[in-house]
């Protein structure tokens, strides 16, 4: 199995320039064998809050077509986060897209203070996502800050959490011990993908990384830079290599 963390920086206002992006990243997992890629919180709009519903997606948005197309065609799950319009209401969302050509949907459960002014929290689309033997669910930001999230994956059996984020540089150390934690005391591994430059005008973190189910980080991206972090599993050991972007 390999895993790839896709380190993005969107263009802010440009869904199209981050939709291409998005294809490129996708074709780069693809040419390096990976069976799923997984993109920062909000990764095709960029973080917005005030802007959040001209940019918001339908679930089954036309503009979804290509994504589904890759996954399809390079037999990977495609995981891309978005403003997502369903049932009326606005979520921080991420759209999950199979190699069997089926979209699910999984839903920011708790969001950051000034959140809520602009999106709805749910805990109604909790995919679980089934993957060579492994059992893998969603965190997007704010859900890592809440030790029931990483409880309620174990309860799913996740062997895999896989967590979308935008958080600063000054706060990488603490994610980082939050997830090595989550991994270690829940047994499961840990794949995070964050921005890197900026986004809603703040500066990102990087330092996508990858941690075992004992808690040990295996490999990470810098800071600064756009790329691509691939993991693999052979047997029970997971190795780490960076890709530029």
């Amino acid at each position: 199995m390999i895993l790839a963390a896709a380190q993005t920086s969107p263009k802010r206002f440009d869904i199209n320039v981050n939709l291409a992006d998005h294809y490129r990243f996708i074709e780069l997992a693809a040419k390096n064998n990976a069976d799923l890629v997984l993109f920062p919180e909000l990764s095709i709009s960029g973080y917005e809050r005030e802007k959040a519903a001209e940019l918001a997606f339908e679930s089954n948005d036309s503009r979804l077509s290509e994504f589904r197309k890759l996954a399809v065609k390079n037999k990977i799950v495609i995981i891309a986060g978005a403003p997502i319009r369903m049932n009326k209401e606005l979520y921080i969302g991420a759209f999950v897209f199979q190699p069997d050509d089926t979209v699910s949907v999984y839903t920011k459960q708790f969001l950051h203070t000034g959140e809520e002014v602009y999106y709805h929290s749910s805990f109604d689309f909790n995919p679980v996502i089934e993957l060579k033997n492994e059992q893998l669910t969603i965190a997007i930001c704010a859900d890592i800050n809440h030790p029931e999230h990483a409880e309620q994956a174990k309860k799913l059996d996740t062997s895999i959490y896989l967590a979308s984020i935008f958080w600063e540089p000054q706060d990488m150390a603490r994610a980082y011990q939050t997830l090595s934690t989550y991994a270690k005391n829940h047994s499961m591994n840990v794949l995070m993908s964050n921005f890197t430059r900026q986004s809603w005008g703040l500066d990102a973190g990087g330092e996508s990384g990858f941690w075992d189910n004992s808690g040990d980080l295996v490999a990470k991206l810098n800071g600064s830079e756009s790329g691509l972090l691939l993991i693999e599993k052979t047997d029970s050991n997971w190795t780490g290599k960076k890709i530029k972007f």
